[in-house]
């Protein structure tokens, strides 16, 4: 962490000259567009020059590609992504000319604060799709939010929007404590399971962030948890505030009631304290999409929407890019794409698919950092007996090096019937042998597995 004398809002100001460290990423990219339009001028570098880029370029905004200490020009301070370490020549250089240097998420927790209602959306999983479903339920009641979200929501085209709206609305992630340096006047907290083990110490480290994450929020605020999860709700306990609840298996302030299913997609009442609040029919499939849109439903009613706008929203939503996301068909198989890359997310991708009536499942997974799989092995061999074939791919390093000396063929060799690919050349090779009208083909994973699957559906095509 650089030691800076002043906060970042000292320099979140018109006329100031930012430059951002990874200005493609996820969510580098709506930071620069906010920042430009609030009067800042934006410049930044990228390793790739990635369609991020181009779009921002076309923005007037300045991006070199490669990272080099001269691209910081005449910047008055930086603003860097997590991946990016002191070692960058960006940032040591910034260091050495006594140019501030923060941290993506201390932007956006400036930003926000310029807001009335800023509703950050946490948990171990489901963040992505429920900040999704937010943004839906408040376009829907034309609020005309910002938005950042961690993947692309077909609504908006994009991860992001930026609206003229009192309401910002953001996935809050627990890597690196980053949502800490938020300020959210409704936080929602979704689960709180071991992740991210190479950062936090274990499982009782993870809620002890997520209750410094809940007690940020001002006591006219709301702290929204699920109450099925027992991680959030030891998390959460003794907390000097109340706390709005959801759950379906639990009591709570926000329940699921006469849930029907018609072709696996999931029909029920949102009831809030008792009363029928809104109905929804929902578009995605699984009971973690239930829960999803409770929580969801429990933000807007917090935040004083009607029910209407909630039944609106969630009937508009399909799901966002890369949550159980329909890629095509191949030689008869479906052919889907998912960024499930935790046990629990593997869970309830795999059980919900059960039902959906497919000759066969078949799951090219792609487990993601080194870390991760060697900290959930035993986990992640359970879920992976759980498909018809599994093809594992090698391990996506993302951020680590492998110190470990950890495989995915380590993971094959204890998952009966499984098969080890080590490029992803061979995984779309072994899914065109493998494939039969009737399948159901899904490539799942936070790294580059998708990539195999969009090979097979680029064959077909050819074809």
């Amino acid at each position: 962490m650089m030691n800076n004398p002043n906060p970042i809002r000292d320099y979140i100001l018109p006329g100031k000259r930012a430059h951002l460290v990874g200005i493609g990423g996820v969510s580098m990219c709506p930071l620069a567009e906010v920042l430009q339009g609030m009067g800042l001028q934006v410049q930044g570098s990228d390793m790739n020059n990635s369609d991020s880029v181009v779009h921002l370029r076309s923005l007037g905004i300045q991006i070199a590609v490669g990272h080099n200490a001269e691209n910081l020009g005449d910047c008055d301070f930086v603003i860097r992504t997590a991946a990016v370490h002191d070692s960058n020549p960006e940032i040591s250089g910034a260091v050495a000319r006594g140019i501030p240097v923060y941290e993506r998420a201390q932007a956006w927790g400036a930003i926000m604060q310029r807001y009335p209602n800023a509703l950050c959306v946490s948990g171990t999983h489901g963040k992505t799709t429920t900040t999704s479903m937010c943004t839906h339920i408040f376009m829907a009641a034309q609020k005309d939010p910002t938005v950042m979200i961690g993947g692309v929501l077909p609504l908006l085209h994009s991860g992001y929007r930026v609206g003229k709206g009192e309401t910002i609305i953001l996935e809050a992630c627990e890597y690196c404590n980053s949502f800490l340096y938020f300020f959210p006047t409704v936080a929602v907290i979704l689960n709180v399971e071991a992740d991210h083990l190479d950062f936090f110490k274990d499982l009782d480290d993870i809620k002890h962030s997520f209750r410094e994450f809940a007690k940020l929020v001002p006591s006219a605020g709301s702290v929204i948890a699920n109450a099925d999860n027992e991680g959030a709700m030891t998390a959460l306990r003794g907390l000097n505030r109340p706390v709005f609840t959801f759950a379906l298996e639990h009591d709570a302030d926000c329940t699921a009631a006469s849930v029907t299913e018609t072709d696996g997609f999931p029909e029920f009442d949102i009831m809030v304290r008792g009363r029928k609040y809104a109905h929804t029919a929902l578009r995605v499939h699984g009971r973690h999409n239930i829960l999803n849109a409770l929580a969801a439903a429990s933000a807007a009613y917090a935040l004083g929407l009607p029910g209407e706008a909630v039944e609106e929203g969630l009937a508009g939503f399909t799901g966002a890019g890369r949550r159980f996301e329909r890629k095509g068909s191949y030689h008869g198989a479906e052919v889907y794409d998912d960024y499930a890359h935790h046990p629990d997310e593997l869970h309830a991708l795999l059980t919900s698919c059960r039902d959906l009536g497919y000759s066969r499942i078949i799951v090219a997974f792609q487990p993601h950092t080194y870390s991760r799989t060697q900290k959930l092995f035993d986990r992640f061999v359970e879920e992976l007996k759980l498909p018809d074939v599994a093809v594992l791919a090698e391990i996506y390093a993302a951020r680590e090096q492998n110190t470990i000396g950890i495989s995915s063929a380590d993971l094959c060799r204890n998952i009966p019937g499984s098969v080890y690919c080590s490029t992803l050349d061979k995984v779309a090779d072994k899914l065109r042998e493998l494939a039969q009208p009737g399948d159901l083909i899904i490539t799942v994973g936070a790294g580059d597995i998708y990539r195999a699957g969009e090979k097979l559906l680029e064959e077909e095509v050819a074809l």
